[in-house]
């Protein structure tokens, strides 16, 4: 699996990252999801060149032009919740694109730092031969990702596989290498050096489902 972080070069990218990760600006919950929005419209934005494309005539008022157009039917799936937001930014700039929806979270069946990711809701389309967009914005252990794959498998297998994610972590990184196909590709912000004992990004943001949408009661 290839990876592509964004912030290997500056960019304005890096104003949305500080301002996700700066606690006196983060608890503004519209401006936090606005901000993942404008991350996932860059990365889609870089993502879009490595489509297929075909010339398209096209008819002006004073002429015709020919301009080459994206050609891959495209499914976007987003792990909910917090993936609502990085969900919108890349289907502003892909909204002709399919769209799925599937659940993962953190269940803690010992009430401790020990959890399993479970997936209990999906609606999608069928996948056979579609460039797959998945799409979560933190990347921890990998393992929400993995899950999600598992759980697309009966709707077909797709053509290719991009993920995109806003922070990760090297080990979360590591892990996906192992698990998805050689010919998938990370679009990723910025990758963080290590978890905590509870499996979370440091220095990371937080919980990016509670600070989009508040806080929810622990399973």
């Amino acid at each position: 699996m290839e990876v592509q972080e964004i912030l290997g070069e500056n960019s304005i990218a890096n104003r949305f990252i500080s301002q996700l990760r700066d606690t006196s600006i983060q608890n503004d919950r519209m401006r936090f999801r606005r901000n993942i929005e404008r991350l996932g419209e860059i990365m889609a934005y870089e993502l879009s060149k490595e489509l297929e494309y075909e010339t398209a005539e096209i008819n002006t008022p004073l002429g015709k032009s020919k301009v080459p157009m994206p050609k891959n039917e495209l499914v976007i799936c987003s792990i909910l919740r917090a993936g609502l937001p990085l969900h919108q930014g890349i289907l502003n700039y892909f909204d002709d694109a399919e769209n799925s929806f599937i659940s993962a979270y953190r269940h803690h069946p010992d009430n401790d730092e020990n959890f399993e990711i479970l997936v209990e809701y999906l609606a999608s389309p069928s996948l056979e031969g579609k460039t797959l967009i998945l799409a979560d914005p933190m990347l921890a252990t990998g393992r929400s990702f993995s899950n999600v794959l598992k759980a697309l498998e009966p709707m077909g297998k797709p053509a290719r596989i991009h993920l995109v994610s806003v922070i990760g972590s090297y080990e979360g990184v590591e892990y996906l290498k192992t698990e998805f196909p050689e010919n998938s590709k990370l679009w990723i912000t910025t990758i963080d050096h290590e978890l905590d004992k509870n499996g979370y990004i440091v220095p990371g943001l937080g919980d990016a489902g509670d600070l989009c949408y508040g806080n929810k009661l622990q399973h």
